[in-house]
């Protein structure tokens, strides 16, 4: 028998006769638990909310940080995913005039929505609001054939991009190409993105696209000629006995380096690799303090920047770019009854690098 909240779904029901009244999600119970393909009725949006008809769902490692309850607030049964690109199914009340119509394709991403009364939200600066709306924490996200979601979350689809493709760009892709286009890089500058995996294949490839002189940093010599397919201009192996600061600093140090690699130690061996007024851009998550001293800070007037994600306009101008520079994200698309085998593959680090779901 399968259950969503109050509603028991009939358990003679087969596949072929489950009513159009229902849809698909792949949900976990509990903390850490394998995901189950459940069948819950289809809500209606609510006022400034659109009903999505999921195409494509990416998976990213911070669907874990839900899935394992690591962060306050996560409530289960829970249905993850804010790598979401589909189509708009049905308006909500007071939608009508924004501009969005059925049919029309659409990304979410982890920017999901925002409060708009917080300070930062009363500036304009939505993408760091406290009461942020993550699809997948806030609300059910796109591990599934529908989804609900407010319509200041919405990215318009370029039409050149296939939804498995724009689905990781709501994400990855927003968080490497804002980071790079809102830092003190100009067109010419040495711009290094410290890992080429999920994230950083997606920022050499932007950072190139943008004009940059682009150093990717990683670990092994036998990564050289990817990072070179990628667009990069030089290659640095971290394990190699030069270390990465006196290579970037051979090259004439870097303007900007864009830390995509969740590790604080890799991350503190780049910064004494920047120029002066250099610019520390991190986007990797890792628990662990940056071994950062003042003094190398101060002495170069360098800066060392956390970076977040990006609004729906922000992941909109990312699509577009994307599309414009035939820019797209390695992934491996399954269907969303695998999506249990394909979160323990992307969790393991056996994908490249994305891990999409798709419907239909």
């Amino acid at each position: 028998m399968l259950v969503q909240g109050a509603v028991v779904l009939d358990p003679v029901l087969v596949p072929g006769e489950i009513p159009m009244s229902t849809y698909r999600a792949a949900q976990v119970a509990a903390a850490g638990s394998p995901f189950e393909i459940v069948q819950r009725e289809v809500p209606q949006p609510g006022p400034r909310h659109v009903r999505i008809a999921v195409d494509a769902c990416g998976i990213c490692h911070s669907d874990s940080v839900f899935v394992d309850a690591q962060v306050p607030g996560v409530r289960f049964p829970l249905v993850p995913g804010h790598e979401i690109a589909g189509h708009i199914e049905e308006l909500g009340e007071g939608t009508q005039d924004s501009g969005w119509q059925v049919g029309d394709r659409v990304a979410v991403g982890w920017f999901g929505g925002s409060c708009g009364h917080c300070t930062p939200c009363r500036q304009g600066d939505f993408v760091v609001c406290p009461n942020l709306k993550v699809p997948g924490w806030a609300y059910d996200g796109g591990f599934a054939e529908s989804v609900i979601a407010p319509a200041d979350a919405l990215a318009r689809i370029p039409d050149a991009l296939a939804a498995p493709d724009a689905a990781p760009l709501a994400c990855a892709g927003v968080t490497t190409f804002n980071g790079l286009r809102r830092s003190s890089a100009k067109p010419g500058d040495l711009v290094a993105v410290l890992g080429i995996g999920g994230l950083g294949h997606l920022g050499v490839k932007y950072a190139a696209a943008m004009g940059f002189e682009t150093v990717a940093i990683a670990r092994g010599a036998e990564k050289a000629d990817f990072a070179k397919q990628l667009g990069a201009h030089h290659y640095v192996d971290s394990t190699a006995d030069t270390p990465v600061a006196e290579a970037l600093q051979s090259l004439g140090g870097a303007k900007v380096v864009l830390a995509t690699a969740a590790n604080s130690d890799a991350i503190t061996a780049t910064v004494d690799g920047l120029s002066h007024r250099g610019e520390l851009v991190v986007i990797g998550v890792d628990p662990t303090p940056l071994g950062v001293t003042p003094f190398q800070l101060i002495m170069s007037g360098r800066i060392v920047r956390g970076h977040p994600s990006g609004t729906a306009q922000d992941t909109q101008d990312t699509m577009a770019f994307s599309a414009l520079h035939g820019i797209r994200p390695m992934i491996e698309t399954v269907p969303l009854d695998q999506a249990d085998e394909a979160y323990r593959k992307m969790m393991s680090g056996a994908a490249r690098f994305r891990m999409v779901l798709t419907n239909g």
